[in-house]
């Protein structure tokens, strides 16, 4: 008796919470018992094929009702009127009401945070939010997106839900530096991070977690202090330090007017002549910077403005300074180019 009360009381709780076992359950019992009523009261018509009985089942439950399926007899149609019909359409519309309740349960989750994008490739991450700077970036960085490439994923500890789910995807962490959080997010397929946390501490904290986490992703940071940036570079290589430009805008607009819109326009990305950047394809002979310089002038109305090899760059290098495969170039556009699709060595000599 007490396994019987123990299989009864699961089974009970199956039914009121409506799991799919139960529903699969009571959907199989459903069809089975109304094969036999049918049957019993001599219904050969839908009963004597079971792949007949199976279209009549199914066009009664999803209420098409063709018609060119129905009940001969009287104790037939009570059947189905009773039984067959009542309990064929409750149990699709359990189906049909569980199937959008987990398609909205995902949903919520994603937009509450609690998304998972492990496997995503090729896509940027970035990590904190302050009101308004942080929409410009993450719509910068949507805006800019190659077709194939997914949406950013914004990382948050502050935030409830997704703010801009038209245009990011959203993780939420109890702290930025969240080794979990950063696999959420899909730290180990990203193409770079951008970090700008509360303070210094947060930034760099998770600036160096990412930079662990990945071992070739490009780590940017934003930071309030030089001392700390400083410390950041010496720990990862690999990570980018930004500061407030602002004294050194100051200064250079003072004694050269003008100054701070060549910066503005070099790293804005919703204007012409913006600055990008582009590794030199594999597998071809180095090229001069001068070659370069004037091929790319030429056959793609940009500006070379330096290279960038070992972690430093160097700009406005000498004509005969080779750029080899792999070396990043900087140039000033109106938009991006693809390095696959020009063609390097027609530029040779093109200095000379």
């Amino acid at each position: 008796m007490p396994l019987f009360l123990k299989v009864a009381r699961r089974a009970y709780i199956a039914i009121a919470e409506l799991t799919w076992g139960a529903v699969l359950f009571l959907f199989v019992a459903h069809l089975f018992v109304s094969y036999i009523l049918l049957g019993i009261v001599g219904e050969d018509g839908l009963t004597g094929d079971v792949a007949t009985y199976i279209y009549y089942y199914g066009v009664t439950a999803t209420t098409v009702g063709y018609g060119d399926l129905s009940p001969a007899g009287t104790a037939g149609r009570l059947i189905a009127a009773f039984f067959v019909i009542p309990g064929a359409i409750a149990i699709f519309t359990a189906v049909l009401g569980k199937l959008l309740s987990g398609i909205s349960g995902v949903w919520r989750k994603r937009m509450q945070g609690a998304g998972d994008f492990s496997t995503r490739v090729g896509h940027m991450i970035v990590l904190g939010w302050q009101e308004g700077a942080s929409q410009q970036l993450l719509s910068m960085l949507s805006g800019e997106r190659a077709s194939d490439e997914a949406l950013p994923v914004l990382v948050s500890r502050s935030l409830a839900q997704n703010p801009m789910s038209d245009q990011i995807d959203f993780v939420r962490a109890e702290r930025l530096a969240d080794p979990e959080a950063l696999e959420r997010a899909g730290i180990s397929g990203a193409r770079g991070v951008v970090v700008r946390g509360e303070n210094d501490d947060e930034t760099l904290a998770a600036a160096l977690v990412s930079a662990t986490l990945n071992s070739s992703i490009h780590v940017v940071a934003y930071f309030e202090y030089q001392r700390t940036a400083e410390i950041a570079e010496r720990q990862a290589a690999r990570i980018e330090t930004i500061t407030s430009l602002s004294p050194e805008l100051l200064v250079r607009a003072a004694r050269d007017p003008g100054s701070s819109q060549v910066a503005k326009l070099l790293l804005s990305a919703s204007t012409a002549d913006t600055a990008f950047s582009m590794l030199l394809p594999e597998g071809r002979a180095p090229i001069r910077y001068g070659d370069a310089l004037i091929g790319l002038r030429r056959s793609c109305n940009a500006t070379l403005v330096g290279v960038g090899r070992a972690g430093k760059v160097d700009l406005n290098c000498p004509a005969d300074d080779p750029i080899s495969s792999g070396d990043t170039i900087y140039y000033i556009s109106d938009n991006r180019l693809d390095a696959g699709a020009i063609d390097w060595s027609a530029m040779e000599g093109a200095g000379r």
